[in-house]
């Protein structure tokens, strides 16, 4: 008798509609997280990893804590990382105290800005493009 080939489990949404994605290394992780996040909210990454792999040539990238990082390709660290909450997606910068301008909304870690996008938010590509330059060409975080 043939054995019967099971699909493989849906990533599991946890808060906010956030996938729960394993950790891993490359484009294979970020593309299964940004596959599964909900309705709306995969086209904004599919957008946001576009972009980032546009304007950072070489661009490293993980899934760290069920969500996408991205690092510059000849540092360890990391500048950028997105995550789903229930109304928006959150771009993450690590060094966002020192981009100019500086991303609108403050975190409780000093250096840390964060942008939020929400599904009928129209992108500024050249601030998002000038802050993924800079970010990128500062020293990443460690992890």
């Amino acid at each position: 008798m043939a054995k019967k080939m099971s699909k493989p489990a849906e990533p599991k949404l946890l808060s906010g509609g956030n996938p729960q994605i394993p950790k891993g290394d490359g484009d294979a992780p970020v593309a299964a997280y940004i596959a599964a996040m909900p309705g709306w909210k995969a086209r904004v990454g599919r957008h946001i990893d576009a972009v980032v792999t546009d304007r950072v040539p070489g661009v490293r990238k993980a899934v760290r804590w069920n969500q996408p990082y991205y690092g510059a390709p000849d540092d360890d660290g990391w500048f950028l990382a997105f995550r789903c909450y229930t109304a928006y997606v959150q771009l993450q910068f690590f060094r966002g105290a020192s981009l100019d301008p500086v991303p609108p909304k403050a975190s409780k870690h000093d250096e840390v800005r964060y942008l939020d996008i929400y599904e009928d938010d129209e992108l500024d590509e050249k601030l998002l493009g000038s802050w993924l330059r800079q970010a990128s060409e500062l020293p990443g975080i460690k992890l």
